[in-house]
């Protein structure tokens, strides 16, 4: 059994700054990919960042240059978010997949870009 355990979301004013965590544990012999995608109300959920197993990383064009995903080991990552915007305001989901059609995805946390 593979966890994802997120943390970091909160309320922040436009202009904000948050940082979200993600911490795999459990049975994992290979992550080829960790990231975090999104989902606001009435939304389709959306790729925001992800980082594979290289080191190399992909972003949604509407947070190239805000955002920043990195990591400290292979099971931890992080969501840097600058320069926040109310329509960055969704559910945050930390996903990591395993290679073989093993996708994992933590429970979600809120950010919310409100004044």
């Amino acid at each position: 059994q593979v966890q994802l355990v997120e943390s970091g979301g909160g309320l922040v004013q436009p202009g904000g700054s948050l940082r979200l965590s993600c911490a795999a544990s459990g049975n994992i012999p290979s992550i080829v990919a960790m990231g975090w995608y999104r989902q606001a109300p009435g939304k389709q959920r959306e790729l925001v960042a992800r980082i594979l197993k290289g080191g190399s990383t992909d972003y949604a064009d509407s947070v190239k240059g805000r955002f920043t995903i990195s990591r400290d080991n292979p099971k931890t990552v992080y969501l840097q978010m600058n320069s926040l915007k109310p329509e960055d305001t969704a559910v945050y989901y930390c996903n990591a997949d395993l290679g073989a059609h093993y996708v994992y995805w933590g429970q979600g946390t809120q950010v919310t870009v409100s004044s």
